[in-house]
């Protein structure tokens, strides 16, 4: 069962998901992968914003998502995320999902799908889980075509990067071969 609702704009949240694409370049800028996120209160207040900083906080937990519940959690003094709405560019993996189902986020708001380890429907679908206690509603493909392309265009440049990386060594060795 796919419970994600799909639209290019869904009600008022393109307001929010531009803010989570700018957190999501800024993790580019930093050479981390463009993933950001916002946490936004059932009264429209920002609880949080974040970006991926895996690489900058040597972290494998330190998804936008999860540091964007981690801030909204302090700012209202409680783990349990009610009556909110989080906003990913990329669709929440499956360590995000699990820490996203605790904080009982009500709404769930992604741009691109993450074909690889997509936890929000793509491929594990844990908001449709019959089994679980709790069930955000999800809504996906918000600005995808933006959040897409961050994505596309940081892991072009990095395969050129390495391709290039990987030339010169190629002809560092032949030249000592010489």
């Amino acid at each position: 069962m796919n419970s994600v609702k799909t639209g290019e704009i869904v009600g008022g949240h393109g307001r929010w998901m531009a803010i989570a694409i700018e957190e999501a370049e800024q993790a580019g800028l930093e050479s981390e992968v463009p993933v950001g996120a916002v946490i936004a209160g059932s009264d429209g207040e920002l609880l949080a914003r974040a970006h991926n900083s895996v690489i900058r906080l040597s972290d494998p937990t330190a998804h936008a998502e999860i540091l964007a519940l981690r801030i909204a959690g302090k700012k209202i003094g409680n783990y349990r995320l009610l009556n909110t709405t989080l906003y990913v560019t990329l669709e929440p993996c499956i360590m995000c999902m699990g820490a996203i189902l605790h904080a009982r986020v009500s709404r769930i708001v992604f741009g691109a799908r993450d074909l690889k380890w997509g936890g929000a429907g793509t491929l594990y679908d844990f908001a449709g889980d019959a089994r679980l206690n709790h069930h955000p509603e999800i809504f996906g493909g918000v600005l995808e075509n933006s959040c897409k392309t961050l994505l596309q265009d940081f892991f072009s440049v990095k395969r050129k990067s390495v391709a290039l990386n990987h030339g010169s060594c190629h002809k560092q060795a032949s030249d000592l071969l010489k």
